[in-house]
Formats: C-alpha cells, structure tokens, sequence
C-alpha cells in the first residue's frame, strides 16, 4: 500500500552557536568544457540553500572560472585526485550537472558510488544517462535519483509517453527497482521512496528552462549535507524550488524566468 503524504517538513535548524561545519560539506561533481554553467548554477543553489561549505570537483581548465563566478566554493581537479580523496570528509554528494553522457563518465559515476562510505548521494542529469537503463536487483542506498522524464524513460526501458502518462506509477517503479528515493520532475512533480509519495504543487511552467534543474540539484544537496533524510530533503527541495520560481514570476514573468535567478530566490524563500 503506497503512503500518500502531503506536508512539506520544516526547514533545517540554525543553531546561534554554528559554524560553517555545523550545515555540512557538499561535494559537487559537475560541469564539462561547454557546460560550465551546470557547476555554476549547482554550487550557488547549494549556498543559498544553507550549506556550510561547498566543493566543486570539475577539469582543471575551469577551476579559476568557477572561483570567479561562484567565490564561496572550492574547487578541485576531478582528474587529479583519487575519487577517495574528493569524498574525504563530506556529508554530501551531487554528481551529473554537465558532465557529458560519456564512458568516462560512467566510470566515474560507478567508481564514486562504491568509495563513497554510505554519504548520500545525488544522481543527476548524466550520471542517470550513463547508467540506464537501470537494471533489477541494481539497489543503491541512500541515494536520491532526479530524472526528468526523458531520463526516467531510459532508466526504465519505456517510453516518454508510458512515463508522462503514470507519473506516480513511474516514480514508484524506479524507486522499488534502484531502493533510492526518486524525484519525476515536471509539472508535479511527484517524490516517491517505494512505499511513501509526495506530488509538489508549488512551482509555474517559467521553471521549464535550461538549468532550472542544476539549480534543484544543488539545493537538494545542500538540504542533504545539512542531515535530512532523502525523503524528507527531496520534499522540501522540491517544494522551495517551486516556491522560488513563483516569487520571480510574480516580480518578473514566467516567460522572463532565468535558471539564474532562482538561486537568491531560494535565499528569500528559505527566510519566509
């Protein structure tokens, strides 16, 4: 019997006393030559989203442009360190916003789900693409898996249209078939775990742009790195991003929405 909740939990706690490692260390595993953007777009959503400190793993070529486009974040050559090495001492990781859908990839994305010590995970845009089709008996824990629904018909060996016409159904079946908590993007977006399902109602068609979705990725991370539970991190990120995107299209236009300014939206939203 699938659980059908409705309440969005409470933004994480601030303690008076905390520094930045009481909100956690999200590694973010992102962007490519041509899609720097991604990276960008990822680790400014997870600072607004209240994390402590930030990590962007990418090519060494774009290290100093990420440092100036995101000041906050550290950066680290990806190609230049073990994969144990750039999961040492995070709380959370997100990996897949522009990385190419690539062998290189693939390898990356197998190698970091096996070193990774049971931190939570993110698995975004290519590291589902490089994945798919998900096969039975594959689980991952701990884990939160955002496909759009091109992404979710690949990773179930179906069409967009079998998807787009059982949303929640979908949802359900690729989270019994890889045990993470999966998040169907869209309109309604729906959250599901298996057993419990959570469909958003927040959010406006001007989120359909390039990029709105790095921007929920990080901040699904940044909730994660902060101790929530997938479940629970998957429901609010999705609910204060449509939130987000409702505050900048009521002050500019749902047409007018850019991924870019969803990020300080985040910030104003997470405050009311």
């Amino acid at each position: 019997m699938v659980i059908r909740i409705d309440a969005v939990p409470p933004v994480p706690a601030r303690p008076r006393d905390a520094h930045k490692g009481t909100f956690g260390t999200l590694l973010v595993v992102a962007g490519s030559p041509g899609m720097l953007g991604a990276a960008i777009l990822a680790a400014r959503a997870a600072l607004r989203g209240g994390v402590g400190l930030v990590r962007v793993a990418l090519p060494r070529e774009l290290m100093s442009s990420l440092t100036i486009a995101v000041p906050p974040a550290i950066t680290i050559d990806r190609d230049g360190a073990p994969i144990e090495a750039l999961c040492a001492g995070v709380t959370a990781i997100l990996v897949g916003p522009g990385l190419g859908a690539t062998e290189r990839t693939r390898a990356f994305v197998r190698g970091l789900l096996q070193v990774r010590a049971n931190a939570p995970i993110v698995l975004d845009a290519d590291a589902l693409n490089v994945l798919a089709p998900w096969p039975a008996g594959r689980a991952v824990e701990n884990a939160v898996l955002t496909p759009h629904p091109g992404e979710a018909a690949r990773l179930l060996a179906r069409t967009v249209a079998e998807v787009q016409g059982a949303r929640e159904a979908s949802a359900l079946a690729l989270a019994s078939r890889s045990g993470a908590v999966v998040v169907l993007k869209g309109a309604g977006t729906v959250v599901a775990d298996g057993e419990r399902v959570f469909v958003n109602t927040s959010g406006n068609a001007g989120l359909a742009t390039a990029g709105s979705g790095d921007v929920l990725a990080g901040l699904l991370g940044a909730l994660l790195a902060q101790g929530m539970t997938p479940f629970d991190a998957a429901r609010l990120a999705v609910h204060v991003h449509g939130k987000a995107g409702d505050r900048v299209a009521a002050r500019l236009s749902e047409a007018g929405l850019c991924a870019d300014d969803l990020p300080l939206a985040i910030a104003e939203e997470l405050r009311a």
